[in-house]
């Protein structure tokens, strides 16, 4: 075990040939640790950066995920918002198509009535309250004298031939038809009438033959 000597301090070695200088800038130099680690700042600095980009990514994906579902979902949504409201309609308009078929006689009768002129006092009140009610509910009546026959719209009851028609024709309106919007509930009954048969194919041989004549005789 070694004793320092009292009043002696420990001078650094300073090569031989050395200035007094040099040896005055070595013993200020502190001495160089063995295995100092290098500064880790610029590497820290680096992995923070490649960590926070990831994340980012990470999460604009998963945004991107929550804004697809959500979009999906809305339109999901209005898809069957949709489907219900047209199904409520159709619903809607059956049970109102049903009712107004149930009243069809009862306005057949007040037509009737109208006609022989026996609508009068509260009876057509009456009439006239309810015939607007069904109006309001979207009934229409169709039917008209002297126009074309449609078996679309139309039922002919009776049939018959007319000189004076150029095409199936509604001649007179039996029960008037209704409908409500496009829906047809009762075709008007009608009866219809046709050009006489051999008509206009008469009309149409008596030209020719003319023109075969060279026309009228001379004197």
């Amino acid at each position: 075990m070694t004793e320092e000597t009292p009043g002696f301090e420990e001078k650094p070695d300073v090569p031989s040939g050395a200035t007094p200088d040099d040896a005055a800038e070595a013993a200020e130099t502190p001495p160089v640790e063995e295995g100092a680690a290098a500064p880790a700042g610029d590497a820290n600095d680096t992995d923070q950066s490649v960590g926070a980009t990831a994340q980012l990514d990470q999460t604009r994906s998963a945004l991107a995920e929550r804004t697809a579902d959500l979009q999906r979902l809305q339109a999901e949504y209005q898809n069957y918002r949709r489907r219900v409201d047209r199904d409520r309609a159709a619903v809607k308009e059956v049970a109102v198509a049903t009712l107004l078929t149930e009243l069809l006689p009862v306005l057949d009768d007040i037509g009737r009535a109208r006609e022989h002129g026996e609508l009068v006092g509260g009876f057509k009140s009456v009439a006239e309250s309810l015939e607007t009610t069904v109006a309001k509910m979207g009934l229409q009546q169709f039917g008209k004298e002297g126009e074309p026959f449609d078996p679309t719209v139309h039922e002919a009851l009776m049939h018959s031939y007319a000189p004076d028609v150029t095409e199936t024709t509604c001649v007179a309106i039996l029960q008037p038809g209704y409908r409500i919007g496009e829906r047809t509930i009762r075709p008007a009954r009608v009866a219809v009438a046709e050009p006489q048969p051999g008509a206009a194919p008469a009309a149409k041989d008596e030209q020719p033959g003319d023109e075969e004549n060279g026309g009228p005789d001379e004197g």
